[in-house]
Formats: structure tokens, C-alpha cells, sequence
């Protein structure tokens, strides 16, 4: 990767987090202190490739999540998931990151325009911030202060990601490991998300890498309370139920492959909802096809249909976390499994980096007649080696010596080769 031109970053920076309650315990978890790398002056680049990017892994992932889980509300951010897995991909190497470009759509693999268009994309979020709209993103890299992280790894990411690595003592105590991070995420996430990381998934590792994001968006033209109405709402596969709904009106109308879609602009212009309704008797796991997507978005940028749409719109709160949040098999079915094998290759993060070990997420999204709030996060815990670590994966799947001996003489007084446990 092509860093560019450096500048006179301060290498150390207090981190910006107020005191948040920690997801174990509700003790007030103190901000982290965060080393920075050196961020590279990267040339301007479009960020809408990358958007695409996540688009289409959003739409992968959510494919596969909802064939495990049918008949299920699933939320997520792709925004997230993709940027503490893009945090894992720069210290990648290999097959390991070519598989990890893959599934994440990265545009160009590793080509020399990644980091300008990954600056691009951060920058970018970073602007949705207005009137009528507040939202921040946050991105970190956590470590074992045991363990060894790149140089060159704190300025990769660092240049992509405006990340700052932080210490967490994973292998000492992963119970203020956990409470620590968990507080950082509770601060981002205005206390939406509380417990995205447990001590026990700590074990053996070295790294976490983790994205937040925090939105509260005011619709540029909010429904009425008033005409808030009960409607029957029929799942797939089952009975008519009864729910809240919305009526008011949105700003465009487009469709594509059966599929219908209108546009739900928040204030300011910079974010918009599209509510996509499948083909009638379409099966519950439904998605449109990125053509179809792509032709939907473009219609509705462009201003959709004549006049407003009228719109009845369920009034929902969605809540994904816990055993729920497990991205590990999803991504391992799209693909993504040389990153979590023992031949996985992170050492452009540390010599001492193993394989990832969890990919954990969690999602809030509540939508009602004044706006949105949505909050995310997401978390990749990068194993440490073992022979590095201090700790042990010992498995004896070929032929093996045992000895038994006095300890205090070391004298053997058994020693046995053992060429076939099978046929003692």
C-alpha cells in the first residue's frame, strides 16, 4: 500500500471519550489513552467506490445472516463491520488478504489507490454531521501491552481509518479488558451498546479491532403522530399480525426488478432512508440484485417518480446483539475463512499476530415519527500467536514421545514413542 507524503502528526493523543458505564459491572470506565501513527497526505480520491463496496458486502452479508436466521429481524451496519474488518485487512498479507478483498468487494484489492480512497471514505463520514442531524463514527485499534504492534501498521491505519491504537490487558485481566473497551463503545454509541465484547471472548487474544457509529436523524418531513394507525403486517410464511403504522409521505418513487422503493430524506440532504418493498409472494430472505439496488438508488438520486409517494411505514425498534451478533460463520461461508485458519497471515500488524478469533456486532435501529436513532458497532479479535503470547495450542495429531520422570533427579523412568494411539 502507497502511504504518500507523511505529516507532523503528534504520534500521542488523549482520547476523545467521556467516561461511559462499562458493560460488566456499570463502573465508570476511564477514557483510554491512545497512540496515533503517523497519517499519511493522501491525494483526493471518490469515496463512492468504496460506498459501493460496502453496499454490496452489506448485501452478501445480510443474504447469508438471514439464511440462518429466516423469519428473524436482523440490523446491522455494513459501515462498521467493514471498517473493523478493513482495520484486520491492513495488516494482512497473502491469501489472507486476498480472501478478505474479495469478500469485502475492496475496490482494486490492494491497489495503490486504496489508501487515498480509504481516507476518502472516512472523511466522508465524518461530514454527515449537520443541522437536524447528529452522527459520529469512530474507529480503534486495541492491544495486548505485551504485544508488538507495526509501526507501520499504526500508519496505515491511522491514514484509512483515523485510528489510534489503545492497550487493553487482554491476558492478564480480560475482565477490565472487556470493561474498558465496552465503556469506549457505550461513550460512541451515546450508551445504545453496552456489551459488545465478553472476557471470555478475550481468550487468546492479542488485538481488537473495533468500529462505532451513532446516529439521530430528524426526517426532513416527519409523519404525524396523530395518523398513526394499527394495520395488519402478514410475515412470510405466517399469520397477519398487528402493528403501528406511519403514514405520511416520501420524496420519490423508483422500481426495479419487482421491487418498489421510496426515498425518506432526513434534514440537511445529506441521508436518506430507502424503504424497499420485494415482489409480492417473494420468500422472506428477499433481496434485490445489485443491478436492481443500483438502478433503485440512481432513479431516486435523481429525484424518483413525479410528486410524493404516500407511504405506510411500520413503526419499529430493532435490537441485534449478543450470540445473535456472531459474524464468524457468515464470513467464513462467504469466503473469508483463510483469515481465521491457522495459516492466516496478519503479520504486517505484528510478527506476533495469529488468526482472527471472533468477528462480534451489534446493532440498534428505532424508527419513528420524528427520525431515526441508529447506533453500531463492531469488533475483530486478532489471536496472538502462541510461541509469542505465552500461551499453548498444543494438539498431537502425529507421532509423539511421552517420559515420566523423578522431578527432583530427572531420571526417566518411563519413555515411550507412541507411532499410533489407535493400536495399543
Amino acid at each position: 500500500m502507497r502511504l504518500g507524503s507523511r505529516t507532523p502528526a503528534g504520534i500521542l493523543a488523549a482520547a476523545g471519550l467521556a467516561a461511559a458505564l462499562a458493560g460488566c459491572g456499570g463502573a465508570a470506565a476511564p477514557a483510554p489513552t491512545v497512540t496515533r501513527g503517523v497519517a499519511a497526505v493522501e491525494p483526493a480520491a471518490d469515496p463512492r467506490p468504496f460506498g459501493a463496496a460496502d453496499t454490496a458486502f452489506g448485501l452478501d452479508v445480510l443474504r447469508a445472516w438471514c439464511a440462518r436466521h429466516p423469519g428473524q429481524n436482523l440490523v446491522f451496519s455494513p459501515s462498521t463491520l467493514a471498517s473493523a474488518l478493513g482495520l484486520a485487512y491492513l495488516g494482512a498479507r497473502g491469501t489472507t488478504a486476498a480472501a478478505m478483498a474479495r469478500v469485502l468487494h475492496l475496490p482494486g484489492g490492494s491497489g495503490t489507490g486504496l489508501a487515498a480512497g480509504l481516507q476518502a471514505r472516512t472523511r466522508a463520514l465524518s461530514g454527515l454531521d449537520g443541522p437536524g442531524v447528529t452522527l459520529t463514527a469512530s474507529n480503534q485499534v486495541w492491544a495486548d501491552p505485551t504485544l508488538a504492534t507495526a509501526h507501520g501498521y499504526l500508519d496505515a491505519a491511522a491514514t484509512g481509518y483515523d485510528a489510534g491504537l489503545a492497550q487493553a490487558p487482554f491476558s492478564t485481566d480480560p475482565g477490565k479488558a472487556a470493561a474498558e473497551i465496552n465503556g469506549a463503545i457505550a461513550a460512541q454509541t451515546r450508551g445504545h451498546i453496552t456489551n459488545l465484547v465478553t472476557p471470555g471472548s478475550l481468550d487468546h487474544i492479542g488485538w481488537v479491532l473495533t468500529s462505532a457509529l451513532y446516529m439521530d436523524a430528524k426526517w426532513a418531513t416527519p409523519f404525524e403522530a396523530a395518523k398513526t394507525q394499527p394495520g395488519a403486517f402478514t410475515p412470510a410464511g405466517a399469520k397477519p399480525v398487528s402493528v403501528p403504522f406511519m403514514n405520511g409521505a416520501g420524496s420519490g418513487y423508483a422500481e426495479a426488478g419487482g421491487w418498489q422503493a421510496v426515498s425518506l430524506p432526513y434534514q440537511g440532504g445529506k441521508l436518506t432512508m430507502t424503504a424497499l418493498l420485494p415482489p409480492a409472494g417473494a420468500a422472506g430472505c428477499a433481496l434485490p440484485s445489485a443491478p436492481d439496488l443500483t438502478a433503485i438508488t440512481t432513479a431516486l438520486r435523481a429525484g424518483g417518480g413525479p410528486g410524493d409517494t404516500l407511504v405506510a411505514l411500520p413503526k419499529v425498534s430493532l435490537r441485534v446483539d449478543g450470540a445473535a451478533g456472531d459474524m464468524g460463520p457468515v464470513l467464513k461461508g462467504l469466503g473469508m475463512a483463510p483469515a481465521f485458519g491457522r495459516t492466516a497471515d496478519f503479520t504486517a500488524l505484528s510478527p506476533q499476530a495469529g488468526p482472527i478469533g471472533f468477528v462480534q456486532q451489534a446493532a440498534t435501529l428505532q424508527v419513528a415519527e420524528k427520525g431515526t436513532v441508529g447506533s453500531a458497532a463492531a469488533a475483530v479479535g486478532v489471536q496472538a500467536s502462541a510461541a509469542e503470547a505465552g500461551r499453548h495450542d498444543l494438539t498431537f495429531d502425529r507421532p509423539y514421545l511421552l517420559m515420566v520422570s523423578a522431578k527432583a533427579t530427572g531420571e526417566p523412568l518411563f519413555l515411550a514413542a507412541v507411532a499410533n494411539p489407535a493400536s495399543s
